[in-house]
């Protein structure tokens, strides 16, 4: 099974699968199978090892193996999402939100927003971080919906 070489079940790697997919739908990666993603592991893992023979400082993972690369691919792919990127923008995909929608979001789950001594964090304060997460479940519907679309071929 696919999913047990990246350290996943069949339900994660079918997950892992439909990000893929739409990454590949948004133009972030060329191909979403799991040969093309050794290749990009492969071609991450080189690429740091040439910055650190050149000299370079190089930050965070240095050697990734699959199932890392895997996972990082993902966040990657969500975050560019969710922190639109130019390429995401200029797509047409990601959501603006209302300042409606937001206070709405807000107001209907204020208890995500306090502090240690329950006093909260203003509407201002959180605006930001209400928006990333009003994407973040756009973007997990878009992946549901890949999802479905294999359920029903």
């Amino acid at each position: 099974m696919m999913g047990q070489k990246y350290c996943l079940t069949s339900e994660q790697w079918k997950y892992a699968q439909a990000c893929l997919t739409l990454a590949k739908r948004f133009g972030l990666i060329d191909d979403d199978s799991p040969e093309a993603l050794e290749k990009r592991c492969a071609a991450k893992n080189a690429e740091t090892v040439a910055a650190e023979r050149n000299g370079q400082v190089t930050y965070g993972t240095r050697c990734y193996n699959i199932a890392a690369y895997l996972q990082y691919e993902l966040t990657r792919f969500k975050l560019d999402f969710v922190e639109p990127s130019d390429r995401i923008r200029a797509l047409g995909v990601c959501p603006d939100f209302t300042a409606e929608e937001t206070r709405a979001f807000y107001d209907a789950n204020r208890d995500l927003f306090t502090r240690y001594f329950n006093d909260s964090f203003s509407y201002d304060e959180v605006r930001l971080i209400i928006e990333k997460r009003l994407r973040e479940e756009v973007y997990d519907n878009l992946v549901q919906d890949i999802l479905c679309e294999s359920q029903n071929r």
